[in-house]
């Protein structure tokens, strides 16, 4: 937990750009960060610098060469960021659009036949790839369902629905729904051990700010992130591709690298903020760790930073002080249960008899940012089952503080108990 180390806490948030208070409207909490978390001020920064440069990558002058090593860098730290010493990091339009290419390559490369294989937990961009790719190759697309009661999804659900017939597989790492976590690397095992030849393609777009990324231990194929939703900026995702599915037929330039997933010249800046967000990480593990090893640094920030979302939670849900927690207001209910250990950063809520527009309308005029879900093609999945016709969703991140739950829970008391 952050506040275990005295000032660290107002460092942090000394390094973000709006951190209480929204250009448009004044003070208030943030507490949407599953729809895109707080910018890095060092990101802004940097945005600014990179996009004031006209030269380009791989001209035969200082400023070229200037942008290739900045490019060679954020792609170590990049590698870094996911642990994945092997296969190929790349970025690309958007996590969404990454999702995509992984996933089509994935369709169009594995052997003939079989099926593809996802779970009713996943966000639409993987879910509808998958659809599509199904369609276009002629197999059929099955979905795992995933657990009402907690929502996620374990791998003895996995298990009726393994045959050696699964040619590529997709999970989500966590719900933006939900905000419960999957455990990935159970998942993959169970799928490598009956059908060792499948593709395994992994939606990190929610995961990727609350907790480490392990690839070298996960044994999948693809995996993509938002950094947007990671502390850097809008207008790019990143990917990474096993160096199986890298050597399967993609969209290259003709006569250009086998390996190379980028399409185009993207824009240097959008390393650059990446590598931002990882110098950030190592220097908030740097608080909990005496190693000077980067990814021992970073894997202590996650550490933190879910011990920080965790105390954030508890007091969210069971009160704070004399404040009356969630979990104790009458008619209002938690998605996924109020006590459980896979919630990363996300709690998404209903109350009874209240249209949930109505309630973050409540807390927007209070300075309170939150988000309605509905039960469309985004949360569909989630809510339709729960016979839900949207929820709210609360959704915070390291740097948000016990003060702000405390001025979120009053309002809350102050809706339910007005009602």
């Amino acid at each position: 937990m952050l506040t275990t180390v005295p000032g660290l806490m107002d460092a942090v948030r000394a390094r973000f750009a709006h951190v209480d208070a929204c250009p448009f409207t004044g003070p208030r909490v943030f507490f949407e960060n599953a729809g895109g978390a707080l910018t890095l001020k060092s990101v802004v920064e940097t945005s600014a610098a990179f996009a004031a440069i006209p030269d380009n990558q791989g001209r035969d002058n200082p400023a070229s060469r200037a942008l290739m090593r900045v490019i060679d860098t954020a792609k170590a730290d990049m590698r870094l960021f996911f642990n994945a010493p092997t296969g190929q990091v790349f970025v690309g339009e958007s996590g969404t659009e990454v999702l995509f290419r992984l996933i089509r390559t994935a369709a169009l490369g594995a052997a003939p036949g079989g099926i593809l294989l996802s779970t009713t937990l996943e966000h639409p961009a993987s879910r509808s790839a998958m659809a599509r790719w199904a369609e276009v190759t002629g197999r059929r697309h099955a979905l795992v369902p995933h657990d009402d009661a907690t929502g996620t999804v374990g791998a003895e659900a996995w298990l009726p629905f393994l045959t050696p017939e699964v040619r590529v597989a997709s999970l989500i790492h966590t719900s933006p729904v939900t905000g419960m976590a999957v455990d990935v690397g159970a998942i993959a095992a169970a799928i490598r051990k009956v059908a060792p030849d499948c593709y395994i393609i992994v939606d990190g777009i929610q995961h990727a700010s609350h907790g480490a990324v392990d690839i070298a231990a996960l044994g999948i194929d693809g995996y993509a992130i938002s950094p947007y939703k990671v502390f850097s900026r809008h207008g790019y995702g990143i990917g990474w591709a096993s160096d199986r599915l890298t050597a399967l037929p993609k969209e290259t330039v003709i006569g250009g690298p086998a390996s190379n997933w980028e399409m185009g010249t993207r824009d240097t800046g959008s390393y650059a903020t990446f590598s931002n967000v990882v110098e950030y990480l190592v220097w908030l593990g740097s608080h909990f760790t005496r190693s000077d090893d980067r990814r021992t640094r970073l894997e202590a920030a996650t550490r933190a930073i879910h011990g920080q979302e965790q105390a954030l939670a508890e007091a969210m849900v069971g009160g704070t002080g004399n404040l009356r927690g969630l979990k104790d207001i009458p008619g209002l209910h938690i998605i996924g249960g109020p006590d459980n250990a896979r919630r990363e950063g996300v709690i998404s809520v209903w109350l009874e008899g209240t249209p949930s527009e109505a309630l973050v309308s409540f807390l927007n005029a209070r300075g309170i940012r939150t988000h309605t879900r509905k039960a469309d093609h985004y949360s569909g999945n989630v809510l339709a089952p729960l016979g839900l016709a949207d929820c709210v969703r609360v959704s915070f991140s390291h740097y948000n503080s016990l003060a702000e739950v405390a001025q979120f829970l009053t309002a809350m008391n102050e809706f339910t108990s007005a009602g």
